[in-house]
């Protein structure tokens, strides 16, 4: 039987976010507040939360470096991880986030395309429900974690 080591399966992921293939120099992080799937490919296909108080289109950029991410490999999971280093924060600029109060419900990893409709969709996580900051609260994404398992 083949398959991945939970050590390869992390290796990757370095390889990845850190210093492999032909990865973008920044990752986008997004909120949208459409279901993304396995079969997503750009953002186009999504439908992004409101701009304002502080959320602007197209997300916030995260530089693809060994700083940023944490890669771990999980044998009691058999997979690897990515998780980002610091929160990813959206600074509140008066009023709630998403602006139209439509809360998020996911959180969506993008490349660098400089059309960020064409932006390819690496990754999503659920908030598992909509989110919304409170009034004059920033809008923060803990621990974001990207798993690879087989």
């Amino acid at each position: 039987m083949a398959g991945w080591t939970n050590r390869g399966k992390a290796g990757c992921l370095d390889l990845w976010a850190n210093i492999g293939f032909a990865a973008p120099t920044d990752f986008y992080i997004a909120l949208v507040k459409s279901t993304p799937t396995a079969d997503t490919n750009t953002f186009t296909e999504l439908t992004e939360i409101a701009t304002g108080n502080g959320y602007t289109a197209g997300g916030k950029a995260l530089t693809r470096n060994s700083t940023n991410f944490d890669i771990t490999e999980d044998d009691g999971t058999d997979q690897g991880d990515l998780t980002t280093d610091a929160d990813i924060t959206w600074t509140n600029s008066g009023g709630v986030i998403p602006s139209d109060s439509n809360g998020a419900t996911y959180v969506v990893v993008l490349d660098d395309d400089g059309t960020p409709a064409n932006r390819e969709v690496f990754h999503f996580g659920s908030f598992g429900g909509a989110k919304v900051s409170g009034t004059d609260q920033d809008f923060v994404v803990q621990n974001l974690t990207i798993s690879l398992t087989e």
